[in-house]
């Protein structure tokens, strides 16, 4: 424990921290609208922005941002639309996204290439003061806009054609969580890395869902678990000298799985099965 007394393990565990509960709290209506790997995808759209700003020796964190949104953008917008399925959308994604960074990475210089496993398994304790206020900033901005906005954005999220009905700016919406789940991948891309961000917005909630019924609750408790795992996360691999990212995943993981066990034992206990996840929070109010 002594390397928490360095400033890089410091600003480190800050950062992952910051990701670790924000991750979860917008990975929640992306389990609600059954785009779990969306993540994914705008991590590798992401890299493509990575690409541009190291060939055009620009900030790549930056230009990570506005590519990655652009894409989130585009999908939503295909997606709306309906002139392709969600998944063709995530896999053209996928496949383009990647292929162009790595492309783009070769051509801005071997010593660029050589860096390129830092973006995408992460690189946390090379936490400048200037990243720490960039995660810290952009994070803090979209934890508070999905839980001011959770009524709207779940109303959304579980049935869109009834939020229109109701007068929610549905397109609004669908679009603000498109953005911010591009700027989430691009500012946890220091933490977990472009490959692996998708699992910090997903497996917190998917563990939550094994022990709670309600959206609320279940948003709550994923929260949580993301911090722990963060936490837990930077510690342990700070012991063991392992990479900080894939070590938080694998904590993550771990309460999953811990979760998943204990709440099949409690139910067995109580002779019962768990009741599913309740559709609606007790607090969305729509308005005409």
């Amino acid at each position: 424990m002594d390397l928490f007394a360095y400033d890089f393990m410091q600003r480190a565990l800050l950062g992952a921290l910051v990701i670790g509960v924000t991750a979860p709290a917008l990975g929640i209506y992306l389990v609600q609208r059954r785009l779990s790997l969306i993540g994914d995808g705008i991590g590798h759209v992401a890299l493509t922005g990575v690409g541009v700003g190291l060939l055009l020796d620009r900030s790549p964190v930056l230009a990570a941002v506005i590519v990655a949104a652009l894409g989130a953008i585009g999908v939503e917008l295909v997606r709306e639309r309906g002139r392709t399925s969600g998944d063709l959308a995530l896999a053209l994604l996928f496949y383009g996204g990647i292929a162009g960074g790595v492309v783009l990475v070769g051509l801005s210089g071997d010593s660029n290439s050589a860096n390129l496993v830092q973006y995408l398994f992460g690189s946390l304790t090379t936490t400048s003061p200037a990243d720490l206020a960039v995660i810290v900033a952009l994070g803090l901005t979209v934890l508070v806009a999905m839980l001011l906005l959770r009524p709207a954005l779940f109303a959304v999220s579980h049935d869109e054609e009834y939020a229109r009905v109701s007068g929610l700016p549905v397109r609004a919406l669908n679009l603000l969580v498109a953005v911010t789940t591009a700027v989430t991948v691009t500012i946890a891309m220091r933490t977990v890395g472009l490959l692996l961000v998708s699992a910090l917005m997903v497996v917190p909630v998917a563990a939550a869902q094994q022990v709670t019924r309600g959206f609320r609750s279940t948003m709550t408790l994923a929260m949580l678990i993301g911090l722990v795992a963060a936490a837990g996360g930077v510690v342990t691999s700070a012991e063991l000298d392992t990479a900080p990212g894939a070590t938080i995943v694998i904590v993550a993981l771990a309460g999953f799985l811990a979760l998943t066990v204990g709440g099949a034992l409690w139910q067995r206990m109580r002779g019962g099965t768990r009741k599913p996840v309740a559709a609606e929070p007790p607090d969305v109010v729509l308005h005409g």
